[in-house]
């Protein structure tokens, strides 16, 4: 009975840990040189909007934050992303964003990429600039 009541409680942590995380703040960071509006976030993730002035914008994915993002910001879910980036990458030659896989990373990401945005949960720290927060 005692391994039976164990599996419980694991579940049940990891479902509370799971809804903690839905409510998270999430936040749309970019290198200190990027200058973006909250509206234009959506274009840039699309590909839709590849600069900034003359720099070159360089989007990249948080897997820890994605599913957030995307049904947040975005207003999707992973499988039409998948598809958008698919189509956009035969029709327009563009690759999707490249992935990260942790707050840490992407934030790591973002303040050495001249370019560079992406989203998290972090809270702001020296070396970005936050868009918005969502």
């Amino acid at each position: 009975m005692y391994a039976p009541s164990m599996k419980i409680l694991a579940a049940a942590l990891l479902c509370v840990a799971s809804a903690s995380a839905r409510c998270a703040d999430l936040y749309v960071i970019c290198n200190p040189g990027v200058s973006l509006t909250a509206a234009d976030v959506r274009d840039v993730f699309l590909g839709d909007k590849q600069f900034s002035g003359t720099v070159k914008l360089l989007p990249v994915d948080n897997v820890a934050a994605q599913q957030i993002f995307l049904q947040t910001v975005l207003k999707m879910d992973a499988a039409k992303y998948s598809t958008v980036w698919t189509k956009k990458a035969f029709r327009d030659g563009l690759n999707p964003p490249p992935v990260q896989g942790s707050d840490a990373e992407a934030l790591a990401y973002v303040r050495r990429t001249p370019g560079a945005c992406t989203y998290t949960s972090l809270a702001t720290t020296p070396g970005v600039v936050v868009i918005s927060k969502y």
